[in-house]
């Protein structure tokens, strides 16, 4: 008898105990927790809570009768767009201007933080990488302004190629150079900022690594060949899954902004599609169907690549 209430005395005190370390440990991270608090209420508000209007992808949605009073329909809106012949135009260019910025805008910022690694220089470094990160700080109702009066008939680009006896081009007019536009533009915005977490990535590399190197005869450029790029290629692999999640964003603030009636066939994308059918025509239903389907789209090609990478490089180059 004596033996079960000591055991279980010494069960209640090994419970309190636990409960103690928990109460310590989380006020000892309490600063942090509280830091936590707007990013969360930031995800739960504009993020979680809005996906209740996913249902109208399933009902034909009446205004004056509100989300749940509207009768469901089913899969129609799925077959309606399926059907519509613009649904897979815009398809088609949301495609092709991703993959364009994925191919020649993923590489840049990694490209750009392995040069400026080397520069000696820290002060020098420090406003290189300053400069780079403030076009992303410019709202494209901004940056589309700019780019627009540099392309325009008037603007510099014109100049320069009436000085060298060229015919003047309306660029932003002009199909066969918008989506070039787009994507120069977009790695002008966004290099600098992307650069920070592979600087961030470099400045935890071992120097004894580097100093064994220097030991061994390695110049520079072998040091970034056989130490550098091959220590990023976690944090590259966990970005390039990433961003095979936006592969159907193909960024609709640059081109809302940007976009104009002649280029529509070339540049109109899923986004912009959803936007016109959603808040221009009053197509609610409709337009959140489409934009449902982007979503799936977008999980199912995050859980493959990611699943991909595990099978070639191992676990420790995945988000899971």
């Amino acid at each position: 008898m004596n033996d079960t209430v000591a055991a279980i005395t010494r069960a209640e005190a090994m419970e309190t105990e636990k409960k103690t370390k928990r109460t310590s440990r989380f006020r000892g991270y309490g600063g942090l927790l509280l830091m936590m608090i707007p990013g969360m209420l930031y995800f739960l508000i504009f993020h979680y809570l809005p996906m209740y209007g996913v249902i109208l992808a399933f009902k034909d949605f009446k205004m004056l009768e509100g989300i749940l009073n509207s009768p469901w329909v089913g899969f129609k809106h799925f077959d309606k767009a399926f059907s519509d012949s613009n649904f897979y135009k815009v398809l088609k260019n949301t495609l092709i201007i991703s993959v364009y910025k994925l191919v020649f805008g993923f590489p840049v910022p990694i490209v750009f933080a392995l040069l400026v690694n080397e520069i000696r220089s820290a002060r020098f470094k420090k406003i290189v990488q300053t400069i780079s990160y403030l076009p992303h700080f410019i709202s494209w109702v901004v940056l589309s302004g700019i780019f627009i009066m540099i392309f325009s008939l008037d603007g510099p680009i014109n100049l320069i190629m009436k000085l060298l006896g060229m015919d003047p081009v309306l660029f932003m007019a002009d199909v066969s150079y918008f989506r070039t536009i787009l994507v120069i533009t977009s790695i002008f915005q966004g290099f600098g900022w992307g650069s920070i977490i592979y600087f961030a990535a470099i400045s935890g590399i071992d120097p004894q690594l580097y100093e064994a190197a220097i030991m061994d005869g390695a110049g520079r450029l072998k040091r970034m060949i056989y130490i550098t790029i091959p220590m990023l290629i976690p944090v590259i692999s966990i970005l390039l899954i990433l961003s095979m999640a936006g592969i159907l964003d193909a960024g609709f603030d640059q081109i809302f902004n940007m976009y104009n009636a002649k280029v529509y066939g070339v540049a109109d994308i899923i986004d912009t599609f959803v936007y016109r059918k959603g808040l221009i025509d009053m197509n609610y239903s409709y337009s959140t169907a489409v934009g449902l389907f982007k979503s799936v789209v977008a999980l199912i090609l995050i859980v493959s690549v990611n699943w991909i990478v595990k099978m070639i490089g191992g676990k420790e180059h995945t988000l899971w």
